[in-house]
């Protein structure tokens, strides 16, 4: 069976990577795949597990090779997802959890039309605007971006197929959760194994 693809995605301090962080240290058969991006790393992060940090020479150089599913400039950086690693994982059958920004999320939409796109919102826009400011990691310029860069994302919610209101990181796991686990068992999912028991019907279409 293909591999499942789950975008998620939602304004900057959502809190969308503390919760696929959490779900993927709980939930077993999906792997995250790592982004690309010029975006300095932050104290917290590591290169090759939360990002390929690279510089705007070498992502444009992948970007000339087709290297990328998606890619895009964000408050001022430059965000992509690899194109071969996602196919290549979701052709072996490996369920795989991308967590990109809203633009790149609804290019993704595009190409896979199966894949399963969750958008994560804050409680309310003053919620939002409070995080960003308690992170501490942008200078003025770029949080005042981020801010502006948010109003239009939180209006692209209706193009998703989940909402996930981040109001506790708990709650928001276990919903996250939920979904994975739920499009999992979906019927549709599952062609060749219902079709193994179609010789349960009778000639008439009805179920003996």
């Amino acid at each position: 069976m293909k591999g499942m693809l789950f975008v998620m995605s939602g304004p900057s301090g959502a809190g969308k990577t503390t919760i696929v962080k959490a779900v993927l240290s709980e939930l077993e058969g999906v792997e995250f795949s790592v982004s690309y991006t010029t975006r300095p790393r932050r104290e917290d992060e590591v290169d090759g597990v939360d990002y390929f940090f690279v510089d705007e020479k070498t992502f444009k150089s992948l970007i000339e090779k087709g290297e990328f599913l998606e890619w895009a400039e964000v408050h001022g950086n430059l965000y992509g997802t690899s194109k071969n690693f996602v196919e290549s994982c979701l052709n072996n059958g490996i369920n795989m959890l991308l967590d990109v920004d809203v633009k790149g999320a609804l290019n993704i939409k595009k190409i896979f039309k199966d894949g399963v796109f969750i958008f994560v919102a804050p409680p309310s826009f003053k919620e939002l605007k409070d995080r960003l400011v308690k992170r501490h990691t942008e200078d003025p310029n770029n949080l005042e971006k981020r801010i502006e860069d948010a109003k239009f994302e939180l209006s692209q919610i209706s193009k998703f197929d989940y909402l996930i209101v981040n109001t506790d990181i708990s709650a928001s796991v276990k919903q996250l959760e939920s979904i994975i686990i739920s499009e999992q068992l979906k019927i549709s999912r599952f062609g060749e194994f219902v079709g193994k028991y179609n010789f349960y019907k009778s000639k008439d279409g009805v179920d003996l």
